[in-house]
């Protein structure tokens, strides 16, 4: 120990040195990369995981808890930031965003796990110490006492608005969302309170990692023969593993045989390739590849009828991500670099069009929860002209009688509904078709034709889908 380590504080007592959490020190470290660099958690979390194992011997609860934190600091932020502001006496934006992180962490393991209070504080307190310094530290531990004072709901009853004289703000208060994203979720779902407060309690929740055979290539039954796995609800092609399962220990996702993909996007797949052409079906295109689950789930239905795949992706690493996720497929296919808006292919040339379009991203808040906070309202029109344009494409690529799909992960009706609807009035040769009855036994679809999917109903990413059939 050094001379300055011995010599004795103001105070009189030894100075002590902070005392390093390897699992704390990662969940900050993530939460930087998200605020610092605009980054996804989903993306972030593995490598840093990865090189934990390595360096300080993470084993399955570290990395459980790393994951816990990260995930749950980012989906209860708006929420935490309610509580943490009514115990400063600044504004939070005077707060230097590494100690709201700290003090974000801290509150979720006061708030939102079964981390007794004394041991959350110490150990935010001690993880401030070594991140912040000793004077921030004692920032941090002032506040995270105050904050143990009361339980989430004592916190809630405080701070949020009464329901019924602002039942927006409550909700997004309550339930950790924008206030806008509150307001576009409750237009799209229609309905009472009781709808809305079950479909935000759902993207809170922590996913199911749900995996896809792919068919001609692995089987359901061979992956329910791992351990943890159980049937998808709805796919046929779908397994979910319960909590803990981890998708790289399964050899059939290791040999790109199956993949790991929401049940949702699975059932899009399914329902275009399941709606009725009338002639030829011989030419399949994915118009907005990338990164690939669904062009291989395509893919493979595709070479099960003796179809040939496009999958077009105007981006050169999203696209290599498609050429791995098809590569083994046992039917011929073609991967391309391609802007949708301006396609190299020939008008008419496909008999089933996909086209997944870049959106908001607000069916995927579950897995995506930092989207909720960097996401705007004023992202609608920047997506706009190009869903429009993707969707034009389509329906100029596909010859007469063959089928459309236009799909989003966000179910704002900006980007579902009203892109549909504008295209069919600028396009008089093509009409809805009803694609409910093209996934059986999937009840809550809606009034039709179109399909709108959600997390609190059928366990997935809130998928919208529309088929249109080209008529002239």
């Amino acid at each position: 120990m050094s001379d300055t380590a011995r010599r004795p504080r103001k105070t009189g007592k030894p100075y002590r040195r902070p005392q390093k959490d390897p699992v704390r020190i990662l969940a900050f470290d993530a939460l930087r990369a998200v605020d610092e660099r605009d980054a996804y958690a989903n993306l972030v979390l593995p490598p840093l995981l990865r090189k934990a194992r390595e360096k300080d011997g993470f084993d399955g609860r570290d990395a459980a808890l790393a994951t816990e934190l990260v995930y749950g600091t980012l989906r209860w932020q708006g929420t935490y930031d309610a509580i943490i502001a009514a115990c400063v006496d600044r504004p939070l934006r005077e707060v230097d965003p590494p100690v709201l992180d700290v003090l974000a962490l801290g509150a979720h393991q006061l708030l939102g796990t079964r981390i007794p209070s004394h041991a959350a504080v110490s150990a935010t307190v001690e993880l401030a110490r070594v991140v912040l310094g000793d004077g921030r530290a004692k920032f941090v531990n002032a506040v995270l006492r105050k904050i143990a004072q009361d339980d989430l709901d004592a916190w809630l009853a405080r701070i949020a608005p009464p329901y019924d004289e602002d039942p927006e703000d409550h909700l997004a208060v309550v339930h950790s969302h924008p206030r806008w994203v509150v307001s576009a979720l409750w237009d799209s779902l229609g309905g009472g309170r009781a709808g809305i407060e079950e479909l935000l309690a759902a993207d809170n929740a922590r996913p199911e990692v749900t995996l896809v055979a792919r068919p001609g290539r692995a089987t359901a039954d061979e992956l329910l023969r791992e351990e943890a796995a159980v049937p998808g609800r709805w796919s046929p092609y779908a397994v979910r593993l319960a909590e803990g399962g981890e998708p790289g220990a399964v050899e059939a996702v290791r040999e790109g045989r199956a993949g790991v993909q929401d049940e949702g996007s699975q059932l899009v797949a399914l329902a275009l390739a399941n709606a009725p052409v009338d002639g030829p079906d011989e030419n399949w295109l994915d118009g907005c590849a990338g990164p690939g689950g669904k062009a291989a789930l395509l893919a493979a239905l595709a070479a099960g009828r003796g179809a040939t795949l496009l999958a077009a992706e105007r981006q050169p690493h999203r696209a290599g991500l498609v050429a791995r996720a098809l590569d083994g497929n046992p039917g011929p296919y073609q991967v391309i670099t391609a802007d949708g808006t301006r396609p190299p292919w020939r008008p008419g040339t496909f008999d089933r069009v996909l086209m997944d379009v870049p959106c908001t991203g607000l069916g995927a808040l579950r897995r995506r929860p930092e989207a909720r906070w960097r996401r705007r309202p004023d992202d609608l029109e920047g997506f706009a002209p190009l869903q429009r344009g993707l969707l034009r494409t389509a329906l100029e690529s596909v010859r007469v009688g063959g089928i459309v799909g236009y799909a989003t992960c966000s179910p704002h009706l900006a980007e579902t509904r009203a892109v549909v609807a504008d295209l069919l009035k600028q396009f008089p040769g093509a009409d809805l078709i009803d694609a409910r009855p093209l996934l059986p036994g999937v009840p809550d679809l809606g009034e039709g034709p179109d399909i709108q999917l959600w997390p609190h109903l059928h366990g997935t990413d809130a998928m919208y889908l529309a088929l249109l059939r080209r008529t002239a």
